[in-house]
């Protein structure tokens, strides 16, 4: 664990989910390669790797966001999300998730100790409630968002971790909510939107060097490790 201050009064605590909260072996990359052949780009081109490369260095982003980078116009992009989400959506539909190891604990113990959690996602709306309904946590956390939750723009922008923060009203100040993801993306959303912590989590797509660079003040292992740090802030 790193950390640059002092931990602050957490009250309200955003966590992102793939790669964070939930484990899903790479399902990612396997839906991107039904987005990529929708739209004519065959596996084992330079072109597919070249754009999975791409996905690969802004996991966390929204995933529309990424599809217009790709493969430019609207019509292509939401063409591309859409075989994306139905992958995705089918995957986890066959069993291939599951809970980070203690996730579900740690959301629990974080809302004993008075604390509101919300979970977030770069992916869509369905896919989101089809990875809650796979796991069992429709009603493990008061809120949960993604991009379209929050007038549309996901990270590495600050929106849901304010939409979070304006929706629960659970913090009188923003240095109050922690902000935990597995990407440097979900730093940086967490830094811009003045989190007064903001932790990276070696169980997913990016690494120490990369929370550091976008400003993260701890890094932990998992997010298994949130509740004793936060009850040690605060003992």
């Amino acid at each position: 664990m790193t950390t640059t201050e002092n931990t602050p009064d957490i009250r309200l605590v955003v966590l992102d989910m793939a790669g964070t909260t939930v484990a899903d072996g790479g399902l990612v990359e396997r839906a991107f390669d039904s987005a990529a052949r929708e739209l004519g780009v065959e596996p084992g081109t330079a072109d597919h790797a070249e754009k999975l490369d791409h996905v690969r260095a802004t996991m966390g982003e929204s995933k529309i966001s990424v599809f217009r980078h790709l493969f430019g116009g609207e019509d292509r992009a939401r063409r591309a999300n859409a075989a994306f989400e139905k992958a995705y959506g089918e995957l986890v539909d066959g069993g291939l998730i599951a809970p980070v190891p203690g996730a579900r604990e740690a959301v629990e113990e974080l809302a004993a100790d008075g604390r509101t959690v919300v979970l977030t996602t770069g992916f869509a709306r369905v896919t989101q409630d089809a990875v809650l309904d796979a796991l069992g946590w429709r009603d493990l956390v008061p809120l949960t968002l993604c991009p379209a939750d929050a007038g549309g723009r996901g990270r590495p922008y600050p929106d849901m971790v304010l939409e979070a923060f304006l929706r629960t009203k659970a913090a009188e100040d923003v240095r109050q909510t922690a902000v935990v993801g597995d990407t440097s993306y979900d730093v940086l959303s967490g830094v811009r939107a003045g989190a007064g912590l903001v932790a990276g989590v070696r169980t997913g797509a990016h690494g120490d060097d990369a929370f550091r660079a976008a400003g993260a003040t701890h890094v932990l292992d998992s997010v298994a490790a949130l509740p004793g740090l936060l009850r040690g802030a605060a003992g």
